[in-house]
């Protein structure tokens, strides 16, 4: 029954084929971190990069454990020296030499835990960077497909877990493994037949140990995924808080957080029970060990093969032998959590980065702005094409409209044009030269985007409007702002430019982030523009202010406008019509108009509601 009831938490998470996570291309993914031995070796990695203050700790962790053995040995010759009755004046020099051990132990631990704290909190701030920095390296599609929380999970809890460890638990396992080598080689010396003794519980240790860890090692990587998903939908109901409160779901959200926490409190609490038998085990393994060594090392003595001073010698070493085995066990849990939580870094840092620049790719000092498309092709998963044989032409400062309806293929068409995705087919130019030859930040720093939600970070206005040239001068932020008629809204807050908006840019309205967008983009100065239904969900005022910075920012751009109401693209050079991936119909209002295809039932359909 309780081996029915664990199982399901002892099944690892479902495999992700890596072929979801993957920009395009025929490129392998990297191997994963899979195994104890692979994620703890690279774990040393970091830990290599402070070699010096490393082999300082690892000394001073050789000198404790040395002091830790001669403190019970200086004992047990005290004792055969009394009863042999030569102690006499040694007792003087006894007493302070053991002094001078254990202050010489307190000050070697006290230095080994100061100069490892050091180095772990080294080591978790480079790993912590790393995937940070990877982070931003990697293709779009990998956060199409993964939970923000979840996200922020790898980069707080797991690597905190790391962190942990490496904090409390690396100094006690070297410590550890040093004292029960040293212990077992004094006790070889002094007595091999007691020392065969006390290692009679070792293979029953080691058993148990096999049976727990084999159990627990896969409840604590469920434990790290469920708090994972936990945080994701945290983080993506909070975000929702407005939609959820507006159709009355809180009970519903409530439910869903309920049945994660229940989760991670059921898998939790099995890795912590089952855990926990280890240092029960170790406490009982470790009387029965010194039961056995008092036992027969007594009849030993009385026999007169071994001294008194040799019995509590032995009796102290078979506590020092054992203590480390309870250290390491009580230090399992921590490892189990941190080796599971350091795998899942390790998955995000093994991602493929977005596809590296050709060699031969460019940076150009200008771009006019002249786009082609010639029989571009386009899908997310091999052999499903989203976009067939799209060709095109814009010339620089042209006006390009695209509309058709929810899943046409307008969208991919701008991410193909931003090179987050290349086409799977066909050829894709800017000023005539082959867009893949082409380095991409110089691609998009001649770029900007005005989208639908328009995205401000914490921070002043100011520091958002520059976001889009950080070398922008205070007086360029203002120009740009009233270029996109968001100056008059600024100057009537509270500290103006200076005020600070909070994620998101909460606390203002929805026109006044896509006012702060186009000043943005503005300021960008780019070459090539991109317009996502910008004056979407805007009142007629807010709306009119809207287009005036939109026409200002177009004037001498590529544009290339997305919209859903047709009446805003009337005056756009060139109309795109896109349907279920197919380049229907191109040309301007008018001649579409006349065509009387596609674009002229979406267009006069428009007018029918609009005007009923």
């Amino acid at each position: 029954m309780f081996k029915a009831f664990i199982e399901p938490f002892r099944q690892p998470p479902p495999p992700i084929d890596p072929e979801t996570l993957r920009s395009g291309g025929g490129r392998k993914p990297k191997a994963r971190a899979k195994n104890w031995s692979g994620t703890l070796g690279r774990i040393w990695t970091y830990l290599a990069r402070r070699k010096v203050k490393l082999s300082m700790v690892l000394l001073m962790v050789f000198a404790s454990s040395a002091l830790a053995l001669l403190g019970p040995y200086m004992v047990g010759v005290a004792v055969d020296d009394f009863i042999a009755g030569e102690a006499g004046s040694s007792w003087t020099r006894f007493l302070i030499g053991l002094t001078a051990v254990y202050v010489l132990f307190s000050l070697t631990s006290w230095l080994q835990n100061i100069w490892m704290i050091e180095i772990a909190q080294e080591t978790v701030f480079r790993m912590r960077y790393d995937l940070f920095s990877h982070l931003h390296k990697l293709p779009i599609p990998f956060f199409g497909k993964r939970q923000q929380g979840e996200i922020m999970s790898r980069v707080t809890n797991d690597i905190e877990n790391v962190s942990g460890t490496l904090n409390s638990s690396a100094i006690q396992i070297f410590s550890s493994v040093l004292t029960l080598l040293g212990t077992f080689g004094v006790m070889l010396w002094l007595s091999p037949l007691l020392t065969l003794l006390t290692f009679i519980v070792v293979p029953l240790m080691a058993i148990g140990m096999r049976w727990i860890t084999r159990r627990t090692g896969p409840l604590f990587k469920e434990r790290q995924r469920n708090l994972g998903e936990l945080n994701g939908y945290i983080e993506e109901t909070l975000s929702g808080q407005r939609i959820i409160k507006a159709f009355s779901q809180e009970e519903r959200v409530i439910r869903g957080f309920e049945e994660r926490n229940t989760r991670i409190r059921i898998s939790g609490f099995w890795a912590q029970t089952i855990s926990g038998f280890i240092p029960k085990l170790m406490n009982g393994l470790n009387n029965l060990s010194f039961a056995i060594v008092a036992g027969i090392g007594g009849i030993l003595a009385i026999q007169g093969s071994v001294t008194v001073g040799v019995i509590i010698i032995f009796v102290e070493y078979a506590r020092q032998f054992t203590r480390p085995l309870n250290d390491l066990a009580n230090q399992w849990n921590t490892l189990l959590s941190a080796i599971a939580g350091a795998e899942r870094v390790f998955e995000v840092l093994d991602e493929d980065e977005e596809a590296k620049d050709e060699g031969a790719a460019v940076s150009l000092d200008k771009v006019e702005g002249a786009v082609r498309f010639d029989k571009v092709s386009f899908g997310y998963d091999e052999g499903r094409n989203i976009l067939h044989d799209i060709s095109f032409e814009a010339k620089p400062g042209e006006m390009i409209a695209l509309v058709g309806p929810t899943g046409a293929g307008k969208t991919t068409l701008i991410q193909l044009l931003s090179r987050f995705y290349d086409p799977t087919g066909g050829t894709l130019t800017v000023d005539g030269r082959d867009m893949t030859t082409i380095r991409r930040e110089n691609l998009r720093s001649h770029m900007a985007f005005v989208l639908q939600d328009s995205f401000l970070f914490q921070g002043t206005i100011r520091e958002n409007i520059r976001f889009g040239r950080l070398d922008a001068t205070d007086e360029e932020v203002e120009a740009a702002s009233r270029l996109a008629n968001a100056h008059s809204f600024i100057v009537r807050m509270k500290d103006g430019y200076d005020k600070v908006l909070q994620a998101d840019g909460s606390g203002i309205s929805q026109g006044q982030k896509q006012l702060l967008a186009i000043a943005r983009a503005i300021l960008a100065d780019p070459s090539i523009l991109v317009l996502d239904e910008a004056t979407s969900s805007i009142d007629t005022v807010t709306e009119i202010k809207i287009q005036e910075g939109l026409q200002r920012l177009m004037q001498g751009r590529t544009s290339f406008v997305i919209a859903h109401r047709l009446n805003t693209i009337r005056q756009a050079d060139r109309i795109l019509v896109l349907k279920d991936g197919h380049l229907l119909e191109q040309g301007s209002h008018d001649e579409l108009l006349e065509q009387g295809g596609f674009y002229s039932e979406l267009y006069y359909s428009q007018l029918r509601k609009k005007a009923q």
